[in-house]
C-alpha cells in the first residue's frame, strides 16, 4: 500500500509539474525565433524549426513555434521542471551578458521572500546531498567543465544553461558541525530568472549533478 501511495504522490507531482509547462509552450509563439536566439544565444535552425539549449553541458531541442523540449535526439522526457526551465529562458531572456561576478540569492529582487525556499531546495540540499560524495562531485564537475576556485573546502563556477552561470561553495560537515553551502549567482542571473525562479533551481542542477557522480 505504502509503494502505491509514493506512486500516486509521484505521478500527482508530475502532473502539477506539467500544467506550467505546458502554459510556457503556449507562450513561446508569441516570441521572434530570431530575437529569441539573438537574447539567449541559443542557435536556431531555421530549417528543422528548433532551438539547441545547453543545459549543464547536455543538450536540449525546443521546437518553434510548438514549444516542445525535447533532448538532442529529440526524444520526449518527463522532467517537466527541467522543461520549464527551458522554455522560460527562451522567453524572458534579455541578452545581458555573463559578468564574472556574483550575487547572493538575497541580492536578488524578491530573495527575502523566497528565501526558505531556496535555503531548503538549495542550500541544505546541495550541502547534504555531497557532503558525504565528495568524490563523486568532484567528478560530475569535471564532466561539465567547471571551473574549480578556492573559497571554502570545495566550490566550483559552471554555466547551467546558455550564458547563465553559478558558483557553488561546500564547506564539508563533521561530527560537530553540519554541512553548510552557498550559492551564487552571476549578476545578469536576474535579467532571465525570478527570484522564484533562482529558488527551485536547486531541483534543476543539484539531480543533474548527482546523476553524473554515479557515471
Amino acid at each position: 500500500m505504502e509503494i502505491n501511495l509514493r506512486d500516486e504522490a509521484a505521478i500527482e507531482e508530475k502532473r502539477k509539474d506539467k500544467i506550467p509547462y505546458e502554459h510556457y509552450k503556449s507562450l513561446l509563439k508569441d516570441n521572434d525565433p530570431q530575437e529569441i536566439s539573438k537574447l539567449s544565444t541559443c542557435p536556431y535552425d531555421e530549417a528543422a524549426k528548433t532551438f539547441l539549449v545547453t543545459v549543464m553541458g547536455a543538450p536540449y531541442q525546443v521546437a518553434y513555434p510548438q514549444g516542445d523540449v525535447t533532448d538532442s535526439d529529440g526524444q520526449d522526457f518527463d522532467n517537466y521542471k527541467l522543461k520549464t526551465m527551458i522554455l522560460r529562458y527562451l522567453i524572458n531572456a534579455k541578452g545581458v551578458p555573463a559578468t564574472g561576478q556574483t550575487i547572493a540569492y538575497r541580492d536578488v529582487s524578491g530573495g527575502n521572500v523566497y528565501f526558505a525556499c531556496f535555503e531548503g531546495r538549495c542550500l541544505k540540499r546541495f550541502a547534504f546531498t555531497f557532503n558525504y560524495d565528495v568524490e563523486g562531485l568532484k567528478k560530475a564537475m569535471a564532466s561539465i567543465d567547471a571551473q574549480p576556485l578556492t573559497t571554502g573546502d570545495l566550490s566550483w563556477r559552471f554555466e547551467v544553461i546558455n550564458n547563465m552561470f553559478m558558483t557553488v561553495i561546500l564547506w564539508l560537515g563533521d561530527d560537530e558541525f553540519p554541512p553548510e553551502a552557498q550559492i551564487l549567482f552571476d549578476a545578469n542571473f536576474p535579467s532571465a530568472f525570478s527570484a522564484e525562479d533562482m529558488a527551485v533551481m536547486g531541483d534543476i542542477f543539484i539531480p543533474i549533478l548527482k546523476e553524473l557522480s554515479k557515471k
